[in-house]
């Protein structure tokens, strides 16, 4: 089992930064591919960024490259998501996801690939 603690969320106005962090805890976090998903009200939970294992290859949801991005350490067993130039429509419950995998670079983007989630942190932009 790995547990999955997500902090950092808040209200913020548009056009501003938000920090997300995920902590790990009962297995060895380098081998885990570590995911971003997020959830709007009334809305299916989207994929927004993932690292692997290594932190060596990081993908990203299209619409949110140059806005998100994703870092990982794997002395301190966290993940991160910085966030800049924050919309409205960013607003959603943001969660992270973790995968076991032996692959270097394997980094799935669907919900369905993850085996273990936090219990997520609710990030609200106003305009």
């Amino acid at each position: 089992q790995v547990q999955l603690v997500e902090s950092g969320g808040g209200l913020v106005q548009a056009g501003g930064s938000l920090r997300l962090s995920c902590a790990a805890s009962g297995r060895t976090f380098s081998n885990y591919a570590m995911t971003w998903f997020r959830q709007a009200s009334g809305k299916e939970r989207e994929f927004v960024a993932t690292i692997s294992r290594s932190g060596g290859t990081t993908y990203y949801e299209d619409s949110l490259k140059g806005r998100f991005t994703i870092s990982r350490d794997n002395a301190k067993n966290t993940v991160a998501l910085q966030m800049n130039s924050l919309k409205p429509e960013d607003t959603a419950v943001y969660y992270c996801a973790a995968v076991f995998t032996l692959e270097t670079d394997y980094v799935p983007t669907h919900r369905r690939e993850y085996d273990f989630w936090g219990q997520g942190t609710q990030v609200t932009v106003s305009p």
